[in-house]
């Protein structure tokens, strides 16, 4: 079999089906897989509905590339481990790399955070970029091929085990059979959008149970020019973060052009931010503070804004799931978080490092989906336990219970704490970052503090600088 749609391409010979893994998705979830089962299998092939540009642009399969994208330092640890030298690599492009809270401007709770030394950060380039020096990495070892402007558009094989995808090529007769692709196995890294609970269906067995949590959240970004005097102020972004008590928030982020910064606001029904030019800068006037609408005041805007409604978190159990085999779902389309978080990437690379341990341990590709899950239980927590406390939050796992509502306090607590306390601040970072586990925020240490300890002053105006480092 020849493939030569698009790009990407490769003469396939001499590979049994049961030496192949099919990847859906050329994104960073599927990517990573792909060079993770490149040591277990002959040939893995990566399948994309998109024509994958040679160069970090944007591309119609990744809507939400145009907006903020971070990496946290757990994404960056994971990808480090599977791609030595990758953060070298972003630092000479550009990335900028901002600590928090050491670079940021925070309004959290109505109380400014203080930007001490010590800091965790996190990675700023734009989500093209990354993803496009993550796949010239990938794409080097021989063992991968990827097809570009192809569609997977359903799955082989019956209720017991999945045998491969039928495919179809895009921009041909759309009333042309669709191939069939044979797999050893297939993984679905196709995003949020995956239409694998479908095919399931299809070929005779159960779609997963979908818990969802959606707020209504919608966001709009632009990109704009400005320039910091390092005279009047020295700081690397904004962030007004949103919370129940203010459902209207700002980040503004550099990006990997030197001057360039990205602008998203976001807001729950009601307050959904205007994607007109006037609109959207109108939007900032209603933000807590004006300090966004000031920095506006002395910037230009590169291009018109641009928006995105698909914000509910959205988690598949294929843990659950009984069968069939042959399957794995990876990334957004096992569990898909609130973009504002800022999750989506680091969990992919640190579900691809989970699914690297799982099968050098030997495991079936049934533990795998349940190390998939499981490496993304935290971010889901997070991002599910602040959604679930916004007003109107609906789904089926937006319900608040009598220990959400305590622990809802208690974390409310805490970040007010934060603010102006570097070791609560600090552990509540770290868990953010994806390198400590939630209950660091429940040790008695911490606990003692945000329980019975006297909250102390935070600053009363934007700190522009940050403090020095302690003698």
């Amino acid at each position: 079999m020849v493939f030569s749609y698009g790009t990407y391409h490769r003469r396939v010979t001499g590979v049994t089906p049961t030496r192949r893994v099919v990847v859906v998705g050329n994104s960073v979830a599927g990517l990573l897989t792909a060079l993770v089962f490149a040591e277990h299998a002959q040939r893995v092939t990566i399948l994309d509905r998109d024509r994958i540009p040679d160069a970090p642009v944007h591309r119609p399969g990744v809507p939400q590339s145009r907006h903020v994208h971070v990496l946290l330092a757990g994404g960056q640890r994971a990808l480090e481990s599977m791609l030595p030298g990758v953060l070298d690599e972003f630092a000479a492009l550009g990335v900028p790399a901002v600590g928090l809270p050491r670079d940021m401007i925070q309004l959290n709770r109505g109380r400014w955070v203080r930007r001490w030394h010590d800091s965790l950060p996190f990675l700023t380039g734009t989500r093209p970029l990354i993803e496009h020096i993550v796949r010239a990495r990938v794409l080097a070892d021989p063992r991968i091929e990827a097809i570009d402007s192809i569609e997977a558009v359903g799955l082989l094989g019956d209720r017991d085990r999945v045998h491969g995808v039928l495919v179809r090529r895009r921009g041909g007769d759309a009333e042309a059979k669709p191939e069939p692709l044979a797999a050893d196995l297939v993984v679905d890294a196709s995003g949020r959008g995956s239409r694998t609970p479908q095919w399931l269906t299809e070929i005779g067995g159960r779609a997963p149970v979908e818990e969802r949590i959606e707020t209504g959240l919608a966001y709009a970004t632009r990109v704009y020019r400005a320039t910091i005097d390092p005279a009047v102020a020295q700081y690397g972004g904004i962030y007004l973060v949103p919370h129940p008590r203010m459902p209207r928030a700002v980040v503004v982020l550099p990006i990997e052009e030197p001057g360039l910064y990205l602008v998203t606001m976001s807001g729950i029904t009601g307050n959904h931010p205007p994607t007109d030019p006037d609109g959207f800068e109108a939007y900032a006037d209603r933000l807590e503070h004006p300090i966004v609408s000031e920095w506006l005041a002395s910037a230009t805007a590169q291009g018109p804004p641009v928006g995105q409604r698909s914000t509910a978190n959205i988690r598949r159990r294929y843990d659950r799931l009984a069968g069939p085999e042959g399957l794995l779902v990876v990334g957004d389309a096992a569990t898909a978080f609130n973009p504002a978080y800022g999750q989506g990437m680091s969990v992919a690379a640190i579900g691809a490092l989970a699914v690297q341990r799982a099968l050098a341990a030997g495991h079936s590709i049934r533990r795998v989906q349940k190390a998939v899950i499981d490496a993304g239980r935290q971010a889901w927590s997070i991002s599910g336990g602040v959604d679930r406390s916004m007003p109107g939050a609906t789904g089926n796992a937006a319900r608040l219970s009598t220990a959400d509502r305590v622990s809802g306090w208690y974390l409310d607590r805490l970040q007010i704490h934060g603010a102006s306390r570097p070791e609560i601040g600090g552990a509540f970072g770290a868990v953010l970052h994806l390198v400590a586990p939630v209950n660091t925020l429940f040790a008695w240490r911490i606990a003692r503090t945000v329980l019975f300890g006297r909250i102390r002053p935070a600053p009363a105006q934007p700190p522009w600088f940050p403090e020095p480092p302690p003698a």
